[in-house]
């Protein structure tokens, strides 16, 4: 059996909230395996054990736990009441810090819980004023920031719906999710920090609310200094700092347990983005799991975990403040041009336990050289990495530069839950390059083409049992079929996530990438991350996107795009120490046919590779069929690629 990369600190143990909640679901002395083998077994038990634990504060009792299990639509806690505001705000006296300010100054201004439910109360007063009742939408057009959390925190005091989306979205963009949910309030900044520069976003907020018809108001935030222009906006506008400096008293509404707290929406990278719909209830409940058991987040805490307002990772950033843990919010780029190891001095001045990341962060990290142990890194217990597969040769790293005993949980989750499906836990081992197991409550599995479980094996990513914050509906589906198809078409009752995984006999999850976007050579299966790790620790390569595309002819052309380090030539020595590389590293079976060298890799605006658009835009599909370019965080790259694929295909056969 392979030796772990880390085995759990006896006494970190000891002292960890799992430990205790393992003691109070009477399970003292379980271990991780067993933990989580009851956690998937008795749904009812596990999670009215964790509604005890974190002591939810209902204003009206639930009568069962899970009243109905079915995939879509398991009903839980049914009858209770709740509000996920006041439990964000009840932990946290009144002179502790709520929420640390940072940007890629290095600045920082600290919000006090007292502050902060005082803020809250006097925005959730503005909002109530302009008509935003239970059930109404308020959407945010705003970088990480405190007044997004208050924002967030005021609407959903109301039992009213969120949305938010960062200021890097086009105009067109941002509309194409909140012109769906039809709502009655834009809250906007005047514009964000990235890079040495303040964007302006003015104009662009304009131009927003103008295609947004249903809007009764806009609140406007002075953040990076910018006189708000003169042009009228369609509705009545309404300043920050009159809307949080009211004197009020906080009252949270109590809603159902499956009442709508937030839409998150999709990509979008191939068509108008889906609106997921979490509840209040399920959402509380996930995040207190993942936060409170897997990050050991609690009092006297700190989070900074690097994100925009778009991706599903802020969510989690707002909910820290459940634990009674500070929240780091941070307002810039991670690797800003003067300072690229600015974060790592924030985690330092401001004692940081938990710093959570991407691995294309910490791989550019290594790749150029910096060390983050110049700081004092002593208060980081946990990093947490996400977004992609982790690959393994970032674990020595973070052990040399960060420390021998900081547990690097690298996690796999989705928008679609808004929580991990596997990760790490204080007692849990870490494998380099694995995840340490399925987290608490995620009845994980993988199966073969034929719906059966396989070990040992790459197979689907399922989840055979419902979790709470499986999303309540998609926007505007009244049917429910768009859900369904997303989800339960490939294995009826069983939700498919869409990435190819490993169960290891050892209880660990190696993620391989999109299923969708498998290498497929001879019938032999790969996944495209397994390719991207190998390439990318090439000191000449920055970043590398891998294809398998079927062609018209039968035939199957497989090439890697690659984009040199500065200064780095891509010739024929260099071609092949690449495909070396892969037949060492890899498969030799899946050495690409091509290697090519582009000006860069696309993305989505969550840094995710656009492995599938990128394929069909190769194998002929129009640009208009296949992505948004809005949401694409380099939207020239997508006519580079259209043209490659149509010079393929002019070939003479």
């Amino acid at each position: 059996m392979t030796v772990p990369f880390t085995t759990p600190d006896p006494q970190v143990v000891a002292d960890s909230n799992i430990r205790d909640f393992t003691r109070h679901a009477g399970m003292d002395g379980a271990d991780y395996a067993a933990l989580h083998q009851w956690s998937v077994t008795d749904l009812e038990g596990f999670w009215g054990a964790v509604w005890e634990y974190f002591d939810i504060d209902a204003d009206t009792p639930y009568q069962r736990v899970l009243a109905e299990e079915t995939m879509p639509g398991a009903r839980w806690f049914t009858g209770a009441t709740l509000n996920y505001a006041h439990h964000a705000l009840r932990n946290h006296a009144d002179d502790a810090v709520a929420v640390a300010a940072l940007d890629e100054t290095g600045s920082c201004y600290e919000v006090t819980a007292g502050r902060l439910r005082a803020q809250v109360a006097s925005v959730a007063a503005t909002l109530r004023d302009l008509g935003v009742g239970k059930g109404d939408r308020v959407v945010g057009y705003l970088p990480n920031t405190p007044h997004a959390i208050v924002a967030f925190l005021a609407t959903a005091s109301l039992g009213a719906v969120w949305s938010v989306c960062g200021q890097d979205y086009a105009p067109r963009a941002a509309a194409d999710r909140f012109a769906q949910l039809e709502p009655a309030v834009l809250i906007a900044s005047d514009g964000y920090l990235f890079n040495g520069t303040a964007h302006d976003r003015r104009d662009a907020t304009l131009e927003l609310a103008l295609t947004l018809p249903t809007l009764k108001a806009t609140l406007l935030v002075d953040h990076v200094g910018l006189p708000w222009p003169a042009q009228p906006f369609p509705s009545l506008v309404v300043p920050w700092e009159d809307a949080a400096a009211r004197t009020e008293q906080l009252t949270c509404t109590p809603v159902e347990f499956d009442h709508p707290l937030w839409v998150v929406f999709s990509s979008g990278t191939t068509g108008l983005p889906k609106g997921i719909v979490h509840g209040h209830g399920g959402v509380l409940l996930e995040h207190l799991k993942t936060l409170g058991l897997h990050s050991d987040l609690g009092p006297g805490d700190r989070l900074l975990w690097y994100t925009t307002t778009h991706w599903m990772m802020w969510n989690l950033v707002a909910s820290t403040l459940l634990t009674g843990a500070t929240t780091c919010t941070y307002d810039g780029s991670p690797a800003p041009l003067a300072e690229p190891d600015v974060l790592w001095k924030l985690a330092a001045r401001h004692r940081v336990t938990v710093f959570g990341t991407s691995p294309q962060y910490l791989l550019g990290m290594a790749k150029f050289g910096i060390d983050p142990s110049v700081h004092d890194l002593s208060s980081i217990r946990v990093v947490g990495c996400t977004g992609s597969a982790l690959p393994a040769s970032a674990y020595p790293w973070v052990r040399d530069h960060v420390g021998e005993r900081v547990l690097l949980a690298s996690i796999s989750g989705g928008t679609d839950v808004v929580c991990g499906f596997a990760g790490s836990a204080p007692n849990t081992p870490v494998w380099a390059g694995e995840l340490s197991a399925p987290h608490l409550g995620v009845a994980l599995a993988a199966y073969d083409a034929e719906g059966s479980r396989v070990v040992d094996q790459v197979g689907e990513l399922v989840v055979t049992r419902p979790m709470p914050s499986m999303p309540l509906y998609f926007w505007n589906d009244p049917d429910g079929s768009r859900y369904r198809d997303a989800y339960f078409s490939s294995y009826p009752g069983v939700w498919r996530h869409g990435d190819w995984i490993t169960l290891t006999s050892r209880g660990s999850v190696i993620v391989h990438g999109r299923s969708d976007s498998t290498l497929n050579r001879n019938g032999v299966r790969l996944g495209s991350a397994d390719i991207h790790d190998v390439v990318e620790r090439l000191p000449e390569i920055t970043e590398a996107l891998v294809i398998g595309a079927e062609e018209p002819d039968g035939g199957y052309w497989m090439p890697l795009f690659v984009v040199p380090a500065a200064g780095v030539v891509l010739d024929d020595d260099l071609r092949e120490k690449i495909r070396d590389a892969i037949r060492k590293g890899a498969s030799p079976r899946h050495v690409p046919d091509d290697i090519l060298e582009v000006p860069g890799i696309p993305h989505t605006r969550t840094g995710k590779k656009l492995e599938v658009p990128v394929k069909r835009l190769l194998q002929g599909a129009p640009v208009e069929q296949v992505v948004n370019r809005g949401a694409v965080d380099a939207p020239d790259l997508i006519d580079h690629y259209a043209r490659l694929g149509a010079a393929r295909r002019k070939r003479p056969a």
